[in-house]
């Protein structure tokens, strides 16, 4: 059997394995890559990153499944799939989302790799000038995504933030290694875990309110023909390639990641298309076509720096710079010179996993699509169930489990009172380092006024600013148009 049938396949049984530890809360993709690395650090380098790559583009779709059919996200990146999937579950429509989801993932994956092959160099560049101040301004950006993600009441969705952002700050101080808020507690030291946090509030939370009020019937879901219609994704295309570019920019930057990327693509959805299918939030393809193309074209992005730089864009390359160096290949700006043929091959691997995730992601959908329709009082307890063993196969903790119950409990009630659970995640996935690197700024420029007299000096800072500031204009005028529709309907 020659060397790439061998790869082919590697990267089949990666990407079909990916999708499907995607789909399961807490089974994330890097906890994937890094089991792999103890299982293939024998193997040739080749299939080693060819199993790799298919898991890795297999797992940051298959967390679109669970959002889409459970209103859990199956990974971080995922989130944002969740706010227009679920209503589109609701609907009876279930199957043409997972489709649409699928399509406009290769879409994206696609794009990603071709921006990566075209001017990989030149995005790496730009990537390595990012200093703390312009991560700052980066995240505060994160920030306006509260916006997007509060639902009818701006407030609402700015106090869950502000929660999640205090939440962040429990564990170990990142500049002095100090205890905070642990109350003695050994296991608190690392903080609280995100992942844990968003099955609970996302997980049992709905298992919870859906529990406790039936009054809604189990909608059946019309599986008669799961094909999008093609007027359908032509009006997607434009978004699609406008999102997968974001991903690839913010998937680029070290430690931004398909997370972000495709929270900053939903909102930038929301603000720049003027007439979606439906309202955002209520069940419109918009609202998942922007996060799927742009998780799955960060994973080009994040290869750039990897290849380039040497520098990690995401967790997943990290441990692929590991496995590199295992094999005595040291990625950084040598690679290009030395080992071409390693930038080749990744090149080639990506497009065979996109290809077969087209071909997996399509199939299965009608039966995956009857979970949904299953008595409320089987499928919430067995949510429930999976939300414990994935929280609890993090890191292998109870303390896991607890958070993950406690918050379920706490996203019961923001359910009931109307609370947007979204913002909560958001803050408490960029309030870490949001502190971080503002600390780190004010370091770097000796205090605060010297952290904005930088700010102001550098142009690549005041293009970020100007960014910033555009997007507090464009919050502003989203508030306004929000309270004359809440008017109108008084």
């Amino acid at each position: 059997m020659s060397a790439v049938l061998i790869n082919l396949l590697y990267v089949a049984a990666g990407t079909f394995a990916g999708i499907y530890v995607g789909a399961i809360p807490g089974l994330s993709v890097t906890m994937a890559a890094s089991l792999l690395i103890s299982m293939t650090y024998s193997w040739q380098v080749d299939n080693a990153l060819a199993l790799m790559m298919g898991v890795w583009v297999g797992g940051v779709y298959g967390g679109s499944r669970a959002a889409i059919l459970l209103n859990i996200p199956g990974a971080p990146a995922a989130v944002a799939t969740t706010f227009d999937g679920y209503p589109l579950a609701q609907r009876g429509e279930a199957g043409k989302a997972i489709a649409v989801s699928t399509i406009m993932s290769v879409f994206g994956g696609m794009l990603g790799l071709v921006v990566m092959l075209v001017d990989a160099p030149s995005i790496a560049s730009v990537a390595v000038k990012f200093s703390p101040k312009d991560y700052l301004l980066l995240l505060l950006m994160g920030l306006m995504l509260v916006g997007s993600l509060g639902g009818k009441s701006v407030m609402k969705g700015i106090l869950a933030a502000l929660f999640g952002l205090m939440l962040g700050v429990i564990g170990t101080d990142g500049i002095t290694g100090l205890g905070r808020f642990t109350f003695g507690i050994s296991d608190m030291r690392t903080g609280l875990s995100y992942v844990s946090v968003m099955i609970g509030v996302f997980g049992i939370g709905e298992a919870l309110f859906q529990l406790l009020h039936k009054d809604k019937p189990v909608v059946k879901q019309d599986v008669s023909s799961i094909r999008p219609p093609g007027s359908i994704l032509l009006r997607m295309l434009p978004l699609s390639i406008r999102s997968s570019l974001v991903g690839v920019i913010v998937g680029a930057l070290p430690g931004a990641g398909g997370d972000l990327a495709a929270l900053m693509s939903y909102d930038f959805a929301k603000r720049t298309v003027r007439k979606p299918m439906r309202k955002f939030g209520t069940g419109t393809y918009e609202g998942i076509v922007a996060p799927e193309s742009a998780n799955n074209a960060a994973v080009g992005g994040a290869l750039i720096p990897m290849l380039t730089l040497g520098i990690p864009g995401d967790s997943v390359t990290a441990i692929m710079i590991g496995a590199l160096s295992i094999h005595n290949i040291k990625a950084g700006p040598t690679l290009m010179d030395t080992q071409p043929e390693i930038f080749t091959n990744l090149a080639w691997l990506l497009l065979a996993a996109n290809i077969f995730l087209l071909i997996f992601g399509l199939t299965g959908i009608k039966i995956f699509t009857k979970l949904v329709e299953l008595p409320r009082e089987i499928l919430m307890p067995l949510i429930m169930v999976i939300s414990v063993i994935g929280s609890y196969s993090i890191g292998g903790n109870v303390i896991d489990i607890m958070w993950t119950i406690i918050f379920g409990i706490i996203g019961y009630f923001m359910k009931c009172y109307d609370y947007p659970v979204g913002p909560l995640v958001l803050g408490l996935i960029l309030g870490p380092n949001l502190e971080l690197y503002f600390r780190r700024a004010i370091m770097s420029a000796g205090s605060v006024g010297g952290m904005f007299v930088d700010i102001f000096t550098s142009p690549f800072s005041l293009v970020l600013l100007a960014l910033l500031v555009a997007l507090v204009i464009s919050q502003v005028m989203m508030n306004k148009d929000k309270g004359e529709e809440a008017d109108e309907q008084e």
